[in-house]
């Protein structure tokens, strides 16, 4: 590993660190565009963050160890995760713990924490978002890893490096399993990130969050990583959906110019993402709980689909 692999490395860190805020008031700000609103400002979240981490901490008298450690696991899966996605570059020092299977680990550990942190208090809410978030894993993660394998298919590799790289050099054209793979890709993205319709960021209606349920207990510098968690695992979801269905643009190994021009692609890719994701919440909505298993069913049931067109017709 060149000294390049590391740089790309470390940069493509820092920029999630750095990004991953800026992209959800990207979000934001589409929004309440599209709804005729006066938009927050693009750096909202950073301001978040900045009174959040010099809040004072309150934390439950009963609260055991696991929900003090909770923020700093979540916050760690998700930057590992941001970390091993080759959003920037293909030669990086963590490919060999880039595997498809590992970055779905590291959105379920994350997972199981924040939901037994949740319950650890004992709270009503707690447990409410607890059930339901892992009600979601329970059907989102399987549907997650068909898409990833639909990819690996392709390159004979569930390596997510190797992924890339194949599909960056492939001929442009439709292939008709990344097809069903990437609609199947953008259902449990929604999903996972509690985004409508089947979550809604903004509200704090007891019968209808998910998200906010989990880290309604938490405060000062605790809320403010989950906070930022949050933020880093739309970022993770986002760079992973343009690798895998836009890789274009992506440095290839030992590579100085494809990594400088890198860096302004990614931003460009990432704010259409974000203002489609803007215009799908818009024209969406929010959907009861008990529609959700039907939602991600589809999503797997998609996903396979992909899977069984690339077995049988090699596309």
């Amino acid at each position: 590993m060149n000294v390049l692999g590391y740089l790309s490395q470390i940069l493509e860190i820092l920029l999630a660190l750095l990004l991953a805020p800026l992209l959800t008031g990207w979000i934001n700000q589409w929004r309440a565009w599209l709804q005729n609103r006066s938009a927050p400002s693009l750096l909202q979240p950073y301001r978040k963050l900045h009174k959040l981490f010099h809040k004072e901490l309150v934390l439950a008298g009963h609260a055991s160890s696991l929900y003090r450690a909770t923020p700093y696991v979540v916050f760690g899966c998700m930057a590992l995760a941001c970390a091993i996605i080759p959003s920037l570059s293909t030669d990086l020092p963590l490919s060999p713990a880039a595997d498809a299977i590992a970055l779905v680990g590291l959105f379920a550990l994350a997972r199981v924490f924040i939901s037994l942190a949740a319950m650890d208090v004992g709270t009503a809410f707690g447990t409410l978002g607890a059930r339901r978030e892992m009600l979601i894993g329970f059907l989102a993660e399987p549907a997650l890893l068909m898409v990833l394998f639909s990819a690996s298919l392709l390159s004979r590799s569930t390596s997510l490096t190797t992924i890339v790289d194949t599909l960056a050099h492939r001929d442009l054209a439709i292939y008709p399993s990344l097809a069903f793979a990437g609609v199947a890709f953008t259902m449990v993205s929604l999903a996972e990130n509690a985004r409508i319709p089947v979550d809604n960021p903004a509200t704090h209606l007891e019968l209808t969050m998910i998200h906010e349920a989990l880290i309604l207990e938490y405060s000062g510098r605790h809320l403010a990583l989950l906070e930022w968690a949050a933020s880093l695992k739309l970022f993770a979801y986002s760079c992973a959906g343009l690798a895998l269905f836009f890789p274009w643009g992506i440095a290839d190994a030992l590579s100085p110019l494809a990594l400088l021009l890198a860096l302004p692609m990614l931003i460009l890719k990432l704010a259409l993402g974000g203002a489609l994701l803007a215009l799908l919440e818009g024209v969406s909505a929010k959907m009861r709980i008990f529609r959700v298993p039907e939602f991600l069913a589809t999503a797997f049931l998609l996903a396979v689909i992909g899977m069984l067109v690339n077995i049988l017709l090699g596309v």
